[in-house]
């Protein structure tokens, strides 16, 4: 009689656990992780790794994979994919050792998550959870980076007031994204009347932009900063209110210049790096030994040499992971911050091109292009999105930020997440649309 009951309730206990993955709970989970991975970012980078694998293992059994596979015949959820195989496979012809391949083919494994993204967030109700998280975490970042260059406190691992955790370049990165994705919210809730809450947002937005103009910045970010204001002009204010606020920005601007030290000596430290670099980085690719070295002559001379590089296998490029042994190879023999072993030549077009050529480039651009054509709606999501493909495209002219640890999971997380969101967006803007036609 027990054998009987143990073989009846086996088929319950099966159900049980099937049904799981669509509990209340699991669900909720699945939208918990994210957003932890998104409050995580500012301050750790393992935290991310762990919330995002969590993630992984909890939204698998959630998918619906008939549903999945067909949303996966859109270019901007299949081409993160696309590109992924194309490392993987140039593990088969890369120069290097497969041990180093495979260090190569780690920055590109984020991608992966883009389309999984994509397809949980167009059907959960919770995106805005991860902006809410992430902004929350650079609102602390920012109160914790003023009140540390008020003390003039330098944390060891940094080194510089005012930056408490990781590194300047990031620092600014997640300020400068969260400054304008503040701006239309700003203008909405001006729009309705609600004074408080528009003071307090200004008040933040204030000081993410007072942060990166007096405390620490990139030199990326002056390039970025204003195309992303010229972007917001043209899709929320007509042209008379666009042009009064970008001459009015303009103004800011100046004045901030000649009332912030900080900016200024970043200017002035940019002008004469650029007159050192014109005799310095070409002694050094001649083989010239010299002590004197900047970030533009560095970066100048790994463009030369990467563009020297591409010519040599410009359509398939070296393989996944060869930019370590063309840095290593160039780094022998000198001293100083020209003998530091690299891997990456500071821009995101030469380092896909060195590995895997042309045909990588044009993966590249055409993710570039199809995540842009996301965010092109009139939702605030659609507005997140462009930010951060906008950002991460300029910022990726000087630097490798999609396949830097930071910027590029800021890129993956904001696709994913906003792009899920527009996609939802649309769905019920036309089901409501459809339903008043019938009414």
């Amino acid at each position: 009689m027990s054998d009987l009951t143990a073989t009846v309730a086996r088929p319950g206990i099966f159900r049980l656990i099937a049904s799981w993955p669509q509990s209340r709970f699991w669900l909720l989970c699945a939208d918990i992780y994210p957003a932890l991975a998104a409050a995580s970012l500012p301050w750790s980078t393992t935290a991310v790794s762990v919330f995002m694998v969590l993630w992984l293992i909890v939204v698998l059994p959630t998918i619906r994979w008939s549903a999945f596979f067909e949303a996966l015949r859109a270019p901007a959820s299949y081409l993160p994919l696309a590109f992924f195989a194309l490392a993987l496979a140039g593990l088969f012809w890369t120069v290097d050792s497969w041990p180093v391949g495979f260090q190569g083919l780690l920055p590109v494994t984020k991608l992966l998550a883009v389309p999984l993204l994509l397809y949980h967030y167009e059907r959960s109700e919770r995106g805005h959870w991860v902006l809410f998280a992430f902004v929350a975490a650079c609102v602390l970042l920012m109160g914790l980076s003023w009140v540390t260059y008020f003390a003039d406190w330098k944390p060891s691992p940094v080194g510089v007031a005012g930056v408490p955790v990781r590194n300047y370049i990031d620092q600014s990165h997640e300020f400068a994204l969260c400054l304008f994705v503040m701006a239309p919210l700003i203008l909405s809730l001006a729009a309705n009347g609600r004074r408080a809450w528009t003071i307090a947002f200004a008040a933040v937005m204030l000081g993410f932009y007072l942060d990166m103009r007096f405390v620490a910045t990139s030199r990326t970010a002056f390039v970025y900063f204003p195309i992303l204001l010229i972007l917001f002009a043209v899709k929320y204010l007509n042209r008379r209110r666009a042009i009064y606020f970008l001459l009015f920005a303009a103004a800011v601007e100046f004045g901030v210049l000649l009332s912030s030290p900080y900016l200024r000596d970043r200017v002035e430290r940019t002008v004469q790096d650029y007159k050192v670099d014109r005799d310095t980085s070409v002694s050094v690719e001649r083989g010239i030994d010299t002590a004197a070295s900047t970030s533009n002559g560095l970066r100048l001379a790994y463009w030369r040499l990467s563009i020297r590089s591409i010519s040599e296998a410009p359509f398939f490029g070296h393989g996944t992971g060869s930019t370590l042994e063309l840095f290593t190879r160039e780094a022998e023999g000198k001293s100083g911050e020209w003998g530091n072993i690299i891997r990456n030549p500071h821009n995101q077009t030469l380092y896909v091109a060195i590995q895997w050529g042309m045909l990588g480039c044009l993966v590249l651009y055409a993710m570039w292009y199809f995540h842009l054509q996301l965010f092109r709606g009139p939702f605030l999501a659609s507005w997140i999105g462009l930010v951060i493909v906008v950002q991460n495209f300029i910022s990726s002219l000087f630097n490798s930020h999609l396949f830097d640890f930071h910027e590029g999971w800021v890129y993956v997380l904001g696709v994913g997440v906003a792009g899920g969101m527009v996609a939802r967006a649309q769905r019920l803007s036309g089901a409501e649309q459809a339903w008043n036609k019938q009414a």
